[in-house]
């Protein structure tokens, strides 16, 4: 049964012990904006905190996962401390009790993908395009990606998709170990429900405790390279890089780093 969010672009729906937290904006590829961010922290806030919901099911339309962050309101009202609504999402995701799976197809960028590391169970569709932009935006890595990134799939490889930005497939998102499974576009949400309902079915206490366990051993390490990757990004968010690779982005030109050191 549908109910009202925070904002208009987030809907959540609440069936069989699953919330389903889906990203509605597709007039702007699913941006994410502050409001966004604060309405999904509260949907999470409370899926843990009421008995009847089981899991947590994240979605976005059926061609796009989210694009990232809003350039425009970056640009014009940049997060601006740990309290900012991006920064209090990422906290409340890291410390999620109850498990996520992700439904991810279309474009998934920046914390489109790095979400990802604090989802349990990723389901993408063949069309999904993942990419983590922040260095040829004059940014750092966030989400405690530069840890658990290499954890996952080896330095090599995190290096590649972190340093260069390469755009990767949904296919070799199963291959680098961040999604569980690849299915046709019509698919993918099918499957991540059945994995969400299957979860849901299962003994409640036993599956929180499943995952705390999954995540304790590196949560404290986590966390704190979370926090360093954070204030460094909110600090990069005023360099003179990061705007002149905004305002390209904005503009739609290449940008020139020639003068920078």
């Amino acid at each position: 049964m549908a109910e009202p969010a925070a904002c208009a672009e987030i809907v959540v729906r609440r069936e069989s012990g699953i919330m389903e937290i889906s990203i509605r904006r597709p007039e702007r590829r699913n941006a994410l904006t502050h409001p966004m961010y604060a309405a999904m922290t509260e949907a999470l806030a409370a899926a843990d905190a009421e008995p009847a919901v089981r899991v947590v099911l994240l979605t976005g339309v059926d061609d796009c996962f989210t694009a990232g962050n809003d350039m425009l309101e970056f640009l014009q009202n940049p997060p601006s401390g740990n309290d900012s609504p991006v920064m209090r999402f990422l906290d409340q995701i890291l410390n999620q009790k109850k498990p996520i799976v992700a439904a991810v197809n279309g474009p998934a960028v920046g914390i489109g993908t790095t979400m990802l590391l604090h989802c349990d169970l990723v389901y993408c569709g063949r069309s999904a395009r993942l990419q983590m932009p922040f260095v040829s935006l004059g940014l750092c890595p966030e989400a405690g990606a530069s840890y658990l990134l290499p954890q996952i799939m080896g330095h090599p490889r995190a290096a590649q998709l972190l340093l260069l930005a390469e755009t990767f497939t949904g296919e070799q998102a199963v291959e680098y170990g961040l999604a569980n499974g690849v299915f046709d576009d019509g698919e993918y949400l099918q499957h991540a429900r059945e994995a969400a309902a299957r979860l849901a079915a299962m003994p409640p206490a036993s599956v929180r405790m499943t995952k705390a366990f999954l995540r304790e051993a590196q949560r404290e390490t986590v966390a704190k390279q979370m926090r360093a990757e954070g204030d460094a990004f909110l600090a990069r968010l005023g360099a003179p890089e990061a705007r002149e690779a905004m305002m390209a982005f904005m503009e739609k030109r290449k940008p020139d780093f020639s003068r920078f050191e």
